[in-house]
């Protein structure tokens, strides 16, 4: 009998490690899928990019000829309404979980903003682009202009961004917090000077992942009005404007092949900024992940 359960244990244990190497292979397989995809993706556009890329082509302006045409509008464009976005999304977004998870009465309606704003990070971003429309460009008047496009952007992120907020202050051991009370603090000084030092690597990793989607989109922008070709920089909050990933969408609509490799050029500089930016935001996280 007792010879009997070791033979069935011994099967037990060879079928589950046979299951376990089958699902090894599986999951490297498809992580090289993963990876083969975007290194031909790379690749494509280095190939299709590098020839012009140069120091003109960072600084000219949209021209009618791919050997003139420039992403400096389109650059300094996507700069500025990024400084916007993540001036009001992260303020508010952080701010909005604050309040939730330290103030908020904890009741069914807390609970149904909470779900709420988990469901509208899925949304598509055509629909805040017509919610910024309606608001922004037609009833606060503030038009085609670069406030009403950084508004709308931080509105299709402010989701993200309060949610991986409430994530990071609700990780923040309650120990630290009671530590804080027994010295004397109030509940606003231990929050300022305990709980978002504390939560800081969770909330940029949000506002990272967040702003990353924000530079690289298309739809809300056109539906709000942004330049597809402009021969000026922003010189306020009311300006026109244009941004990079609006300008590649127009070149890459033309029909003459040059454009396609102009095209290129302006996803690499894309790219390396999106790099720089998340390199920022790295090192900040880096930063206080040491100090707490």
């Amino acid at each position: 009998m007792l010879g009997q359960n070791e033979q069935n244990m011994k099967k037990r244990m060879e079928g589950r490690v046979a299951a376990n190497k089958i699902s090894m292979v599986l999951f490297g397989l498809a992580t090289a899928v993963g990876l083969i995809v975007l290194v031909l993706l790379f690749y494509r556009v280095l190939t299709q990019g590098v020839g012009y890329l140069s120091l003109d082509y960072i600084l000219n302006f949209p021209a009618p000829y791919p050997e003139e045409a420039g992403i400096y509008a389109g650059l300094i464009g996507s700069i500025f309404l990024m400084i916007i976005v993540a001036v009001f999304a992260i303020i508010i977004g952080v701010a909005t979980a604050i309040y939730l998870e330290e103030y908020a009465p904890q009741n069914r309606f807390t609970d149904f903003i909470r779900v709420n704003i988990q469901n509208l990070a899925g949304v598509p971003s055509i629909v805040f682009g017509l919610l910024g429309l309606t608001f922004f460009v037609y009833m606060f008047s503030f038009g085609y202009t670069l406030l009403a496009g950084g508004l709308t952007m931080a509105l299709l992120i402010l989701p993200v961004i309060v949610v991986a907020a409430q994530e990071a202050v609700r990780s923040v051991p309650s120990e630290i917090k009671e530590a804080s009370y027994g010295m004397g603090a109030s509940k606003w000084q231990t929050i300022a000077r305990v709980v978002l030092p504390a939560a800081i690597p969770g909330i940029l990793t949000g506002a990272i992942i967040a702003l990353s989607r924000a530079i690289g989109e298309t739809a809300p922008l056109i539906i709000v009005g942004a330049a597809t070709a402009i021969y000026t920089l922003p010189d306020s909050l009311l300006a026109k404007y244009t941004v990079m990933p609006i300008q590649i969408y127009n070149w890459t609509g033309r029909p003459q092949e040059e454009w396609q490799y102009v095209a290129g050029a302006g996803i690499i500089i894309l790219l390396a900024v999106l790099l720089l930016m998340n390199s920022i935001a790295v090192l900040i996280r880096n930063k206080y992940q040491r100090r707490f």
